[in-house]
C-alpha cells in the first residue's frame, strides 16, 4: 500500500487541531505525529512546515506548538470572515443551482435537531458554511475562506456552546437560505454578515466570562 503523502499528513494534523486533539500551546513532535498517523517523518515535516507558514503553528524555542489567537487577532479574523462570508452569500444568491439551494435548505432542517449538542452543531455549522462557499462558484473566494476557517480551528471553544446560541444560529441560517432561495443578493449578504457579527459578539462575551472566572 502507498503511504499517505504530504497533503494527507497535512489534512490529518489539521483535522486533529480542529477536533481539539491538539489545542493552542500543545507541542507537536515529528516522531509522535508519524507514529500516531502511521506515516513517515518526511511528510509530517513537510506538513508542519506548511502549517507554520500558514501561522497555524508557531515557534517556542526549537519546538513547534499550536498557535493561539490573542484578542486583536481574533477581531481581525472576524472582520475578514464577515466580509468574505457575506460576499459568498451574495454570490450564492446569484449563482447557486436549484440543487445547491435545496441542499442548503435540507441542512438547516436537519441541523435543527442538533441545537442542544454544541459539538455536533459546530461540525454541522462548518458544513453549512462550506456549502455556501461552494455555491458562490468562485474558486478564489473559496480558497480564502478555507484559510479563514482553518484559522478558526485555533479557537478553543465554539460560540454555539453559549446558552441559547444554537437555536438563534439556526434561525439565522434559515434567514440566509431564504434570501438565497429568493435570489436576493443584498439580503443574503446582509444576513450572513449579521450572523457572523452575532457570533463574534457571543464569543467576546464567552471570553469576558472566562477571564472573570480566572480572577
Amino acid at each position: 500500500m502507498n503511504k499517505p503523502h504530504q497533503t494527507d499528513a497535512y489534512s490529518m494534523i489539521l483535522e486533529a487541531i480542529d477536533l481539539g486533539v491538539y489545542r493552542p500551546g500543545d507541542r507537536l513532535v515529528e516522531s509522535e505525529l508519524a507514529e500516531r498517523f502511521g506515516v513517515s517523518r518526511t511528510p509530517i515535516r513537510e506538513a508542519l512546515q506548511r502549517l507554520e507558514t500558514q501561522s497555524l503553528l508557531s515557534r517556542d524555542g526549537r519546538s513547534l506548538i499550536v498557535a493561539s489567537l490573542d484578542h486583536n487577532q481574533m477581531a481581525e479574523l472576524y472582520v475578514v470572515r464577515r466580509e468574505l462570508e457575506g460576499l459568498a452569500a451574495r454570490l450564492a444568491a446569484q449563482h447557486a443551482t436549484p440543487e445547491e439551494v435545496r441542499i442548503l435548505r435540507e441542512m438547516v432542517e436537519a441541523d435543527n435537531a442538533l441545537v442542544d449538542d454544541p459539538p455536533a452543531l459546530a461540525r454541522a455549522n462548518r458544513r453549512f458554511h462550506k456549502q455556501i462557499h461552494l455555491a458562490s462558484h468562485n474558486r478564489y473566494l473559496v480558497q480564502q475562506l478555507d484559510l479563514v476557517h482553518r484559522t478558526m480551528a485555533l479557537m478553543t471553544s465554539t460560540s454555539l456552546a453559549a446558552r441559547g446560541r444554537g437555536a438563534i444560529a439556526q434561525s439565522e441560517h434559515d434567514g440566509i437560505v431564504r434570501a438565497i432561495e429568493k435570489k436576493d443578493e443584498e439580503a443574503a449578504y446582509a444576513a450572513l454578515k449579521e450572523h457572523i457579527s452575532v457570533a463574534f459578539m457571543t464569543r467576546l462575551k464567552q471570553d469576558a466570562a472566562a477571564r472573570e472566572e480566572e480572577l
